[in-house]
């Protein structure tokens, strides 16, 4: 028992150092930091303001959506205090009967409060109201509606364009929990299946990949993340795909492939990420959005095939079961790509025929004499 528990427990934290060793991982995120990033380099993201609002996460969005609101009505709210306070309309100042305030109503710091909160959103109670006694009380008035509506549409229009990104439509796009390679149509491939879960297509997609590694320059230079292209096939073509249904890409393993050199009992061995994307364009936006996913050796399972996924049921319909999305058979497969290639080499020699110069037939007469 103890034995078991010590397996289980190093198997999860091998798991999990390989999980951080990850560049992009399952559902699409990168798992990168930048350090040591100078200070006027960090300047630029208030510069464009629009993009940083964009990227932070909801909790901080909502922070400043919050504090960008209260901030500016109570911002205010001193301002219309200290214009009610100079013009003595305060109750504290005693003012006479025939006294015309600025802004009426307003008799402390709560009132004048509401009163910004009122004239920033155009609520109107009619209580209280600017006097045209007051030119300082009426250019406030004007200022704070003018930037009553800019902040009012900046931070409706961020949460706006949160909602509707196209990051949100990537979520729809699954890919298989493991990479497979097997033949295909006689060839050796690494095969990968993806799935789009809406009905609305993806226009002019795309699907391509990049092969992360560490390799070393003749001159002794490392290079951390090496990128490497990995050309995806699909049977239906590469180009503006019909993604209605779960769709099975593949990179053929020929000797330009980096796949080549690995086997079936090495892979597991490699130090690689397989990172997969697919490009695409929103049918019900026209916005572009793209989903990323990645594969390490140990999620590339060599001698296996995806089982069927699509079924046709009695009444026409096409069904697709996504029970069997990720589920893999094993297969009859060669241990290797350079295994596969060499004996279809030596399957065709052996069906030619070779003419050896040095080879003389030489004749033998027959005698008919036979004696009895």
């Amino acid at each position: 028992m103890f034995n078991y528990l010590r397996k289980r427990f190093t198997s999860h934290i091998t798991e999990r150092s390989r999980r951080r060793a990850r560049l992009v991982s399952k559902d699409g995120r990168c798992n990168i930091e930048f350090g040591n990033v100078e200070e006027q380099s960090r300047f630029v993201f208030l510069i464009d303001i629009w993009t940083t609002i964009l990227d932070l996460r909801w909790r901080y969005k909502m922070t400043i959506f919050i504090s960008a609101f209260l901030g500016s009505w109570f911002l205010f709210g001193l301002l219309w205090y200290v214009v009610a306070y100079i013009h003595k309309d305060l109750p504290e100042f005693s003012p006479s009967i025939n006294h015309t305030p600025c802004v009426e109503n307003i008799n402390g710091l709560t009132s004048a409060f509401l009163f910004s909160l009122e004239t920033q959103v155009t609520i109107g109670y009619g209580f209280r109201c600017v006097t045209e006694q007051c030119v300082t009380a009426i250019f406030l008035l004007i200022f704070q509606s003018i930037l009553g509506v800019i902040i009012n549409s900046f931070m409706c229009g961020a949460i706006l364009a949160k909602i509707s990104r196209s990051k949100k439509r990537a979520k729809t796009i699954t890919f298989s929990k493991n990479a497979v390679i097997s033949k295909r149509g006689g060839k050796l491939c690494l095969l990968i299946r993806v799935a789009n879960l809406r009905k609305s297509l993806l226009i002019g997609s795309h699907i391509y990949g990049k092969l992360l590694k560490t390799t070393i320059t003749p001159e002794g230079e490392t290079i951390i993340l090496d990128q490497v292209n990995i050309e995806f096939v699909v049977d239906a073509g590469n180009e503006n795909l019909f993604f209605i249904s779960p769709l099975t890409i593949y990179h053929v393993i020929d000797k330009n492939s980096p796949f080549f050199h690995m086997a079936a009992e090495t892979i597991l061995q490699q130090d690689f990420e397989l990172v997969v994307f697919l490009d695409g364009t929103v049918e019900a936006t026209s916005a572009t959005c793209q989903v990323r996913t990645s594969y390490i050796p140990e999620e590339v399972l060599w001698g296996y095939r995806f089982a069927p996924i699509v079924s046709k049921t009695k009444e026409g319909k096409y069904r697709v079961d996504f029970q069997n999305f990720s589920k893999t058979v094993a297969v009859d497969t060669p241990h290797c790509a350079f295994c596969l290639y060499n004996e279809k080499e030596t399957k065709a020699k052996e069906k030619k025929g070779y003419d050896n110069p040095g080879f003389v037939m030489s004749e033998v007469s027959e005698t008919s004499d036979t004696k009895m």
